[in-house]
């Protein structure tokens, strides 16, 4: 068996980013830019008041004084003369300021009459205009790789792009073995259970930005298996959930030798998920995880997700953790590295008291994964933990 790191380290040699590909920039959000992307214009492009009220010279702007209203200013339609001394322009937010005036006196410290107003209220120091390319300039740079958010597709939007260079999306074949699995709403026999892990799997993965293919459960055989197999054709990584183990009917790591998996390795010391086994078949990466639930979601935060981020471009990392202190007593760690599920709230950490990896309500209800290293000791309340947010 190898560590934790020592199989993360292998998973990240069976992949590499894939490809760049224009999307539109409607179809951006939540996909990673490949590459820079620059403003191709000033925002904003003009000078521009930032309130409604009166457009005048700064230098004539005192409590008391009088001007004569020349015309308006509105966003879309611009005040096309000048300002002289003495006047002043009626303005609306967003609107450009006019030539000649630097100070906008907003309309709640002005009184009006006809064409003449006076500043009847103390104007400030503040002059209520936002500068032409205050926001950015023609040439900056929204710099990749990243995540495109929601304000970052505004922004995008605003600087005049209309589409983005992304990573393509991973295509993940998720494969469930087991003749004891039966899909949602259908009706198991006497000795089968829901298939829960692929569809766990799939949410995590698509959260991750990849494209997911759930396919047919595989069946305890070698033909059944093969033929899972065949229908991942194309898929830049292959998730099997089950069969990876040593029983008798545990055929999947036989079936993917007989295809030609070229295996990385198998076993990894932890717990949930010893029964993991990693290799490459032809162009797509395979990853074979344990079927027992949790098993399959923890392997899925610690390798899986990893995984996607390298494919999408975003670095070869392990998960990032945070670390709080324990809010009760946890024993003794045995020899493999385990992730605990475990609930953080109010900046302390609680592991539930039953860690069995067949119980998704307890995943469920937990919100992190207490990472305890091998041989860890007992540690009490009170004492630093590091954990993984789920």
């Amino acid at each position: 068996m190898i560590t934790v790191e020592e199989a993360r380290a292998r998973l990240f040699e069976l992949v590499s980013p894939l490809p760049v590909e224009e999307v539109p920039l409607a179809q951006g959000a939540g996909r990673v830019l490949a590459r820079d992307v620059t403003a191709r214009r000033d925002q904003p492009p003009f000078a521009a008041s930032a309130m409604d009220g009166y457009a005048v010279k700064a230098d004539e702007v005192q409590l008391h004084a009088m001007f004569k209203v020349i015309g308006e200013s509105a966003a879309g339609h611009r005040f096309d003369g000048a300002v002289g001394a003495g006047q002043a322009v009626r303005i609306f937010t967003g609107a450009p300021m006019p030539e000649g005036a630097d100070f906008v006196v907003i309309q709640e410290n002005v009184d009006r009459r006809g064409d003449l107003i006076t500043i009847a209220e103390e104007p400030g120091g503040n002059s209520n205009v936002r500068p032409a390319g205050v926001d950015f300039r023609d040439g900056s740079t929204i710099a990749a790789p990243r995540v495109l958010a929601a304000a970052d597709i505004a922004l995008l939007a605003a600087m005049n792009v209309d589409s983005v260079p992304v990573v393509r999306r991973p295509v993940v074949a998720l494969i469930s073995t087991g003749d004891e699995l039966v899909m949602p709403g259908e009706d198991p026999g006497p000795d089968q259970i829901i298939a829960s892990n692929a569809f766990g799997l799939k949410a995590l993965a698509e959260q991750a930005g990849a494209e997911v293919r759930m396919l047919p459960i595989a069946r305890d055989t070698e033909a059944s298996i093969r033929a899972a197999f065949e229908l991942a054709e194309g898929a830049d990584l292959v998730v099997t959930i089950g069969g990876a183990s040593v029983g008798d009917h545990d055929l999947v790591g036989k079936v993917a030798g007989d295809l030609g998996m070229e295996r990385s390795f198998y076993k990894v010391l932890m717990r949930p998920g010893k029964p993991l086994m990693a290799g490459r078949m032809g162009e797509a990466a395979m990853l074979g995880l344990p079927g027992n639930p949790v098993s399959a979601m923890v392997c899925g935060w610690v390798f899986l997700l990893p995984m996607l981020r390298a494919m999408l471009g975003l670095g070869k990392d392990a998960p990032q953790t945070r670390e709080t202190t324990l809010a009760a007593d946890v024993a003794a760690n045995g020899p493999r590295e385990h992730y605990m599920r475990a609930r953080v709230e109010d900046g302390r950490l609680t592991a539930f008291t039953d860690q069995d990896s067949s119980l998704l309500s307890v995943l469920a209800a937990a919100n992190a994964l207490l990472v305890r290293p091998p041989n860890d000791p007992a540690r009490g309340a009170g004492d630093t933990v590091r954990y993984i947010p789920i």
